[in-house]
């Protein structure tokens, strides 16, 4: 993700969807569109009322999970 600074911050302040992982349900999954069936995922967990950046990459898929939000 390299160069897609932006666009991981844009998915975490701005995303099309939340939801809580499956299995952790202190972390959760943002999804952004960037073009038709690509998104960018940043995955995040919240811990002791903080949250941190897990990982981030590109996805033709959302996974399963609660949804928490959805634009």
């Amino acid at each position: 993700m390299t160069g897609k600074e932006t666009d991981v911050q844009n998915t975490l302040t701005q995303p099309d969807e939340v939801r809580r992982s499956c299995s952790d349900l202190n972390v959760y999954l943002f999804y952004k569109l960037q073009q038709e069936k690509r998104w960018i995922c940043a995955v995040a967990r919240r811990l002791n009322g903080d949250g941190f950046l897990i990982t981030t990459y590109p996805t033709d898929a959302i996974k399963e999970g609660e949804i928490v939000w959805q634009k």
